[in-house]
């Protein structure tokens, strides 16, 4: 049977107690599961790398997209200096119809 000292919260035995990771505490072993990567141009999940630009893309529509762009224009993007506030609804509406979808956007 151990019991606790009064003066350090430590077993009578000598050892420390051992602070169980949980959601609050930032102290936790890495995750086990792999890490997840995101289109840079849709935010959707991106299991596909262009290689010649770096880019991460969701699907063959955006490779279309990836494809037609430059070498500095991709560095531009990737670095944020390409991206508008206009660019991006205007892309995201050229994706969602070139899926298929244009009419849940209606």
């Amino acid at each position: 049977m151990q019991e606790k000292a009064e003066n350090g919260g430590m077993d009578v035995d000598g050892a420390a107690d051992e602070e169980i990771p949980t959601y609050t505490s930032i102290e936790a072993p890495p995750s086990v599961l792999p890490q997840k990567h995101w289109c840079d141009i849709t935010g959707l999940e991106a299991p596909y790398t262009d290689p010649t630009t770096g880019l991460r893309y969701h699907d063959k529509n955006i490779y279309a997209l990836i494809k037609g762009m430059s070498a500095s224009v991709a560095k531009d993007y990737l670095s944020g200096t390409f991206i508008s506030l206009l660019a991006i609804p205007c892309m995201l509406i050229d994706y969602i119809t070139a899926r298929g979808v244009h009419s849940i956007v209606k």
